[in-house]
């Protein structure tokens, strides 16, 4: 499911910071408009995603006209020159599942034919047990 959110971006000195007002200010940045752009939708969705994961409620989105940057800046003791006010959007169980689900190791037990005929016919044991565990949570 998309989330989206809006957020402030302020051109500083050295690149850009990005805040959520709605997000008590959840704040991150780059040296560049597209780093700055990519750090505010991992920043989103990590915290999108560690509130999921604590069972969390998140604030519903503000309209994006009504965010005030110059009163954000004001809140944060900040001057603001240039700024403008953007949504950052992110599926956020697409995003952890390439960004923040490591592998971990798992031990099992098959018979032993079992295992010769796999490795006969060049099965990738985690691959099968991944789409298979997939395939039994999709049924459930």
């Amino acid at each position: 499911m998309l989330s989206a959110y809006p957020a402030i971006f302020y051109k500083e000195e050295n690149g850009y910071s990005v805040v959520f007002p709605d997000l008590n200010y959840l704040a991150t940045d780059g040296e560049t408009l597209e780093q700055a752009l990519a750090m505010s939708v991992d920043c989103l969705a990590g915290y999108l995603y560690s509130a999921k994961l604590d069972k969390e409620e998140v604030p519903t989105p503000s309209d994006l006209k009504a965010i005030d940057p110059l009163k954000v800046a004001s809140e944060l003791d900040t001057e603001a020159g240039e700024y403008f006010v953007n949504i950052v959007t992110v599926d956020v169980d697409e995003y952890a599942k390439v960004h923040f689900n490591k592998s971990i190791k798992k031990t099992l037990s098959i018979p032993e034919w079992l295992n010769r005929e796999a490795l006969d016919k060049g099965i990738n044991f985690s691959q099968v047990l991944q789409e298979a565990l997939v395939a039994k949570l999709r049924s459930l």
